[in-house]
């Protein structure tokens, strides 16, 4: 895995970013809060830009805990957005298909927006068909968060608590958000989560991402590894099946690098009932620790990105309902494909899945996971 870059690169990214008078100076890590816009009922949502030594940069909105821009160099040190969004809260509001943000109070699907915890039926919100997704139709993304900016460094602390019954969940729910850069170009992500009574909880990030930097071309070419030997299949809704099944001999052996496109369109069940890759991968080896577990390259640009998380599951979704008619940041109209996301989690529909790592969390417990994005460029 390769994940240092060199200060050439480095220098490139801090001269266009206007960061440095010239190359060899370090740009001053921190945080910068502007006005972003109103929410309906009046309330100001504001949008904080992280900036690192090396001058990459992250501009982050308290609403739903988005990223709306993720500035990297390529290997000729031109920094570029990789990450899929709107210019306007306005249009967040309107139609968002997840762009940049945290997902909850659970990521991904539950069976029938229902599950059962200590001997009772808990029914949450359906809104995905007969399944619940993302937490409903006003989950964690669509919640305003109060926002903490670091004084000393690259960093952004948001925390949002999520109402006894919100979509139908048990408990009073804090969640806490950390978002730092690094000064190695890490994307780091921490989540905690505590509660007052027994309830369940998984939190991702749901950033697009096209390392071109060029969303209006798909990003197919891009290679992929994922660090797993199973996969969870699901059925025609999309909810796991229970089995955890061998990648062997299938489209989703990611274990060495593959283009993404590669094999998308090929004859197989499960991608025709993802219109393509929508399923979580079981990464080898997890213990709770973090690890390396994936990583996605762009052949023209350069830019590399590993992921590294402390969770069991990876959902590897390859866009496929981009259908054109979304327009996003500068005007680029967002075709299918030209954004894939990779979403550290634990497995759909593990409220209903015992032999599924348990996502309940009780009073007394802290829900903790770290997720790290880490760039580079060859």
């Amino acid at each position: 895995m390769k994940r240092t870059m060199r200060t050439l690169l480095f220098c490139g990214l801090v001269a266009a970013v206007s960061m440095t008078q010239g190359c060899g100076q370090k740009a001053k890590p921190g945080v910068v809060k502007a006005a972003f816009g109103v929410m309906p009922d009046g309330r100001a949502v504001d949008l904080f830009t992280l900036t690192n030594r090396s001058g990459m940069e992250a501009r982050i909105t308290n609403y739903g805990c988005i990223v709306t821009h993720l500035t990297v160099p390529d290997r000729n040190g031109k920094p570029g957005d990789v990450v899929l969004g709107y210019d306007s809260l306005s249009s967040y509001l309107a139609v968002n298909p997840y762009f940049g943000c945290v997902a909850g109070r659970y990521a991904n699907r539950i069976a029938k927006a229902q599950f059962r915890l200590d001997g009772r039926t808990v029914r949450v919100t359906r809104n995905d068909g007969p399944n619940h997704l993302h937490g409903g139709r006003a989950g964690f993304d669509k919640k305003l968060w109060t926002a903490e900016p670091s004084d000393s460094s690259a960093a952004l602390k948001l925390v949002y608590t999520a109402s006894d019954g919100e979509e139908g969940y048990p408990g009073s729910l804090t969640a806490t958000v950390i978002y730092t850069l690094t000064d190695d170009n890490e994307f780091r992500i921490e989540y905690e989560a505590v509660t007052d009574k027994p309830t369940v909880v998984n939190l991702t990030q749901h950033s697009y991402f096209n390392l071109s930097a060029d969303p209006s071309t798909d990003a197919l070419d891009h290679t992929l590894l994922i660090l797993a030997d199973k996969f969870t299949p699901v059925d025609r809704t999309l909810i796991p099946t229970g089995e955890l099944k061998s990648v062997e001999g299938t489209p989703f052996d990611f274990r060495t690098p593959t283009a993404v496109g590669a094999r998308i369109g090929a004859e197989d069940e499960q991608l025709r009932r993802g219109l393509g890759y929508d399923h979580n991968w079981v990464l080898n080896g997890w213990d709770g620790s973090l690890q390396t577990v994936a990583e996605l390259a762009d052949p023209v640009s350069g830019r590399t990105m590993e992921v590294l998380t402390t969770e069991p599951g990876l959902q590897f979704y390859s866009g496929n309902f981009l259908d054109g008619t979304i327009t996003g940041k500068g005007g680029i109209v967002y075709g299918r494909r030209s954004g894939l996301c990779l979403e550290t989690q634990h497995y759909p529909d593990s409220p209903n899945k015992p032999k599924f790592p348990s996502t309940t969390l009780r009073p007394g417990e802290t829900y903790k996971t770290t997720t790290v994005y880490r760039f580079s460029a060859e």
